[in-house]
């Protein structure tokens, strides 16, 4: 993993913190402060950038590829808890809390990642206590990640959850009409990410082919229509386990 400050980054650090969510609204000269402090760092496929325990150094934002923050138990069953793409940011609540980090992050793919120093933010917050409600955003969104997550895994069948995935990566999940799209990593971690193992996944994937819901060709997607997927999870049409006009006792909004 190669590391570069932000008195040497390449061109276009700046413009990406000022397109992530965490800086929506701040001024362009402190975005610029910012940069200055903000170290870039390449990951190949499987580097870490932090595990488990060890001292937080500040906030993340990926810039290319993707990071997933994940846990591992004792029997070695992984958790994917989000994975993180282009513009999203994580690691705020660092700023703020004591102890070390939460979860392992890990590339899934080779990526760059900007991180904005804690040291260095900190500092800034003192001078512009304004930037505090930036991180309050930012936190919010993450709180609100890990109760849709914890809603999912406890209340929600790996069919549902995996449909849920597709329409969130869908460009249009309302479409009457057949929206194809490239699938963002690797099964396993699709997987992981769902709360399950790689064969299930298989086997969900399988059902929504014989469902006529989905098509995949090599890492593409293709939703033959979003719209009675989404009307599905909404329980407002039958699964395809159901008869028409009858309830299903495997309705996506029920399991």
């Amino acid at each position: 993993m190669q590391d570069r400050t932000g008195h040497d980054c390449p061109p276009g650090v700046t413009r990406t913190l000022r397109e992530c969510s965490l800086f929506r609204g701040v001024p362009a000269s402190t975005v610029k402060r910012i940069a200055a402090f903000t170290v870039v760092k390449h990951l190949a496929k499987g580097d870490y950038l932090f595990h488990r325990g060890s001292p937080a150094h500040g906030v993340f934002i990926v810039r290319h590829g993707a990071v997933k923050l994940h846990r591992v138990n004792l029997l070695g069953r992984e958790q994917v808890i989000h994975v993180f793409r282009p513009g999203e940011s994580f690691g705020e609540e660092s700023l703020v809390a004591e102890g070390g980090c939460p979860a392992d992050a890990c590339a899934t793919e080779p990526a760059e990642v900007l991180l904005i120093q804690r040291r260095g933010f900190l500092a800034m917050l003192k001078s512009q206590p304004e930037l505090a409600l930036c991180l309050l955003r930012a936190m919010d969104h993450q709180v609100k990640l890990l109760v849709g997550l914890l809603d999912d895994l406890t209340l929600k069948d790996v069919k549902t959850r995996f449909a849920r995935w597709l329409l969130h990566h869908c460009p249009d999940p309302a479409s009457p009409d057949p929206i194809a799209f490239q699938f963002p990593g690797t099964k396993r971690v699709l997987a992981a990410e769902l709360g399950t193992v790689s064969e299930t996944l298989s086997r969900t994937v399988a059902k929504f082919r014989d469902w006529n819901l989905l098509a995949v060709h090599g890492n593409s997607i293709t939703l033959l229509s979003p719209r009675r997927l989404t009307r599905m999870i909404a329980g407002t049409c039958c699964s395809p386990e159901g008869r028409a006009g009858t309830p299903s006792h495997t309705s996506f909004a029920r399991r």
